[in-house]
């Protein structure tokens, strides 16, 4: 039974014919996300990927030996349940880590006997670099000593800081500006007191936020202050560690005698004692005039698995979107991108033509630019051709949004008619029947009529109870009345957009 492969009678299968194994790995994290919940499901098993099958053992990787250690203790059985029930042969579930050394297997016949220090809360350790605690340097592993005299260490740094991440190279536009403006300012302090403390940037994926933090850590170390940063998952993998090491009250002070601490994907930050711990670490260096710079997908508010009073601190500090790219930044990002990969390969050309289409095609994100002139150079150096408009189109197909509308709920329609026309949404809802009121509420309607599948009796009902044929009157009457009315017009188009992008 292998991933390129399947699992048919003659493997010791049960009758059934044969298993496609990696479409029941598809089914087993489909059954994982709904019965577990989209954000237990992202948070733990959204980068958990099969690597192979064979003898009954199912080998999975995460990327991090936190997520494995976690799934290992909480996890485990859940996971081979659910395998089992897309593929009963499957006898035992095995996590690695990507990229690190396969443990070796037992030979075939016999059976490997556990080792007492090797379960996940024993293989549980991480480093603690002094140069994150230093400034620039080599990374240095800090040893701390357990009572029991066992070798634990304290995970301070995660991931040293990607060089090619910068302000020098950041493409700076009129959605990011803000952001990179106080990332600097904060950065290129001279560390008498904190700024915006905290800085919190949020942002989708893909629009800079992480080339932000970066970027900011690598301008404060070269002004000789001490810069820590963490992922979510390394934050919570050093806290864990250093409770079984017996190591965490090093661990905590080691945090604290930091000058910069920044903190990526602070969504993914699970478990109430490790949130207790964060919220003290975070009130700890505010306190003591240290920068805190914190990311996320979503705003503080928004944070509904975090606890509410390091919801309440976070939001207390600067905190800053960054919106999504316009046509002008991803050219200047695209531009940006291909006179980079210029460097290496000076006979490489984009006509400003397939630039131009490819800025206007690709929507998303910077990442997606980035992939567009990865293939756009694998055209020119495989085929030897020059890249041509028809070229692009073929190359990027997959990269360029060709998704859904976005369903737009009757709710969100009330809550933004509402406050465009100064009400509330309980006045829409109302009997009231004023100018003021009447308006908008016909507007709503008309635009439930439109951007939802709803019927005039299910949209009549979500307005305060009201009959169809009164949601039929609004509906006809502001379509007569934007025909007439180009000020209304452009106004409800305006609407249209706000909901639907």
């Amino acid at each position: 039974m292998h991933l390129d492969g399947s699992m048919s009678d003659g493997d010791g299968g049960n009758g059934r014919g044969t298993i496609d194994i990696p479409a029941a790995w598809t089914r087993v994290k489909r059954r994982l996300r709904a019965e577990l919940g989209e954000d237990v499901f992202a948070s733990w098993f959204a980068r958990l990927e099969l690597e192979d099958v064979q003898g009954g053992v199912a080998r999975l990787t995460v990327p991090t030996r936190f997520l494995k250690s976690w799934i290992e203790s909480h996890y485990l059985d859940r996971v081979l349940t659910t395998f089992r029930a897309e593929a009963d042969d499957i006898s035992r579930i095995e996590v690695g880590v990507r990229g690190a050394s396969a443990p070796a297997r037992p030979s075939a016949g016999s059976q490997a006997k556990p080792n007492p220090t090797s379960g996940p809360l024993n293989r549980l350790h991480a480093t603690a670099t002094a140069a994150a605690l230093q400034g620039p340097g080599p990374l240095v592993e800090t040893e701390i000593t357990s009572p029991r005299g066992e070798s634990g260490s304290v995970d301070l740094n995660g991931a040293p800081l990607d060089v090619r991440l910068t302000f020098a190279n950041f493409v700076v536009g009129r959605s990011n500006a803000l952001a990179h403006a106080a990332a600097e300012r904060i950065a290129r302090s001279d560390g008498d007191g904190a700024l915006y403390n905290p800085l919190y940037v949020h942002a989708g994926v893909g629009l800079g936020k992480t080339h932000l933090l970066h970027a900011a850590g690598h301008a404060a170390r070269e002004a000789g202050r001490r810069v820590i940063y963490l992922t979510a998952d390394r934050f919570m993998y050093g806290f864990v560690n250093a409770l079984k090491t017996q190591s965490a009250l090093a661990f905590k002070e080691r945090l604290r005698a930091i000058d910069l601490l920044i903190l990526d994907d602070v969504q993914f930050i699970q478990g109430k004692s490790i949130q207790t711990e964060f919220g003290h670490t975070l009130n700890a260096l505010i306190d003591s005039g240290r920068q805190v710079v914190v990311a996320s997908d979503r705003p503080p508010t928004e944070l509904e698995a975090l606890d509410e009073r390091v919801r309440s601190r976070l939001a207390g500090g600067l905190v800053v979107e960054i919106g999504g790219l316009d046509e002008g930044l991803r050219a200047s990002i695209l531009s940006a991108r291909l006179d980079a990969v210029r460097q290496s390969h000076p006979n490489f050309e984009v006509s400003p033509a397939v630039s131009a289409y490819v800025a206007r095609a690709i929507t998303a994100n910077g990442r997606d630019l980035e992939g567009a002139v990865n293939r756009l150079l694998a055209h020119a150096t495989l085929t030897g051709a020059p890249v041509t408009v028809e070229t692009a189109e073929t190359a990027i197909r997959d990269l360029v949004k060709n998704r859904e509308p976005k369903r737009v709920k009757i709710e969100d329609i009330q809550k933004l008619v509402a406050s465009r026309y100064n009400v509330s949404r309980s006045d829409i809802l109302s009997e009231r029947r004023t100018a003021a009121v009447v308006k908008p509420r016909q507007i709503a309607m008309y635009l439930s009529k439109v951007l939802t599948l709803r019927s005039l009796p299910e949209i009549g009902r979500r307005f305060g109870g009201r009959d169809h044929t009164t949601v039929l009157h609004a509906v006809r009457k502001i379509e007569k009345q934007i025909g007439e009315d180009a000020v209304l017009g452009d106004e409800v188009e305006l609407l249209k957009r706000m909901l639907q992008d």
